[in-house]
């Protein structure tokens, strides 16, 4: 999808529809228990939501997925398999015909996902261990002959055990010290208790490699209004209200729904990445990991959701370096991953003014670098109103 914006309806829409992909798997990877977790109450029980097969037509082997997960599903074999929707379902005269049993690519997809929830009931004992990239690796057909020449290189050795007096072994901070900390690092609580407002403006990069201007406005923890800037298309303007997403481009003014609206909202949301210990109903300390050269403390963590994220602080500063999401799904533990750089002062706190968000699907990646940061600024609040179509 070669020069196509991060908000294309039509992708979008094709995506969300896409019902019967594509066949097994890739090694699901889900969090090992905690270790002396915090545990903490959910401000908000997530509410239940319809399966697709009380919204799309003609479900057979995906019964029981929440609808939410769809397109992220669809997302997963598309990549998996290295294929796009056209593979399975048809599209005449730029028309979607998802129902349609048409294309026998579909009922082989059926066949195939029912062997991969067979392969984990049956072995796995209901664990998602298999998925479609286990076998297909990005291709339509997965390989199943072997390839010349063999690589024999031998194993790295372990290096020769040391001796003398061993160092004293480090206490580990827990989850509240790093947390607190952090906050400290971007600038203490009198400050993040008086943001009210921020403006941002710099650039949006695509996969694709395209730079387009991008502007974010934002008031208090739910009003949003973003611009985005193109070459060919126009701007597309992008608004929430606090009960109401939409979108303005060329083609008119719609409403945002599912997917689209969470992505709006989640990046950049005002106190998401921030305030996070309301986030999580368990946290515990994870360990130390690497992220390039910077040292880094590991937090898992248990959404009121169930989703599996871990977060990296460096070390030394004390700053969110790295936010990691896997989503459990019937087919599949899908990933997604925020990189925060370039911290920098920005009105009395320190913010990232690099953000990179990398998802299966390219129509949500992006690489986000701000050269202007603008905290509790007034901003107009006919911004995040959906205009008259």
């Amino acid at each position: 999808m070669k020069n196509q914006l991060p908000v294309n309806s039509n992708r979008h829409q094709a995506l969300a529809l896409c019902i019967a992909l594509l066949s097994l798997a890739c090694a699901g990877v889900v969090a090992s228990a905690e270790n002396e977790p915090i545990l903490r109450t959910p401000q908000q029980s997530p509410s239940i939501e319809k399966t697709v097969e009380q919204v799309q037509k003609n479900i057979q082997v995906l019964k029981g997925l929440p609808q939410s997960q769809l397109v992220p599903t669809m997302n997963f074999i598309s990549v998996s398999l290295g294929v796009k929707c056209t593979f399975c379902h048809v599209n005449k005269d730029d028309k979607w015909d998802f129902a349609s049993d048409e294309k026998p690519e579909k009922a082989t997809a059926r066949e195939m996902i029912k062997m991969l929830l067979n392969v984990n009931k049956t072995t796995f004992k209901g664990a998602t261990e298999v998925t479609c990239n286990t076998c297909h690796r990005g291709r339509s057909h997965p390989a199943g002959g072997i390839s010349f020449p063999l690589s024999h290189a031998p194993e790295p050795a372990s290096p020769p055990a040391t001796t003398g007096e061993a160092k004293p072994k480090e206490t580990p901070p827990t989850a509240d010290q790093i947390l607190d900390r952090y906050l400290e690092a971007l600038g203490g609580k009198a400050a993040i208790d008086k943001l009210q407002s921020r403006v941002m403006k710099g650039t949006w990069l695509t996969p694709d490699g395209i730079t387009l201007g991008y502007e974010v406005y934002q008031s208090g923890p739910d009003k949003l209004y973003t611009i985005l800037n193109t070459p060919k298309q126009g701007a597309f303007e992008k608004g929430f209200d606090g009960s109401v997403g939409w979108e303005k481009s060329t083609h008119g003014v719609r409403t945002l729904e599912d997917s689209e609206l969470f992505y709006l909202r989640r990046y950049p949301d005002l106190f998401k990445d921030i305030k996070l210990k309301e986030q999580f109903t368990r946290l515990s300390f994870g360990g130390k990991d690497k992220i390039g050269e910077s040292e880094v403390y590991v937090l898992r963590g248990t959404t009121a959701d169930n989703k599996r994220e871990r977060l990296y602080f460096d070390t030394q500063t004390g700053l969110l370096l790295r936010r990691s999401v896997n989503v459990t799904t019937m087919i599949g533990v899908i990933p997604e991953q925020v990189d925060f750089e370039d911290y920098r002062d920005a009105g009395g706190m320190k913010l990232p003014f690099t953000i990179r968000v990398s998802s299966i699907d390219s129509f949500f990646s992006s690489t986000r670098k701000f050269t202007e940061i603008k905290l509790n600024v007034p901003v107009d609040q006919s911004k995040f109103s959906k205009p008259a179509a």
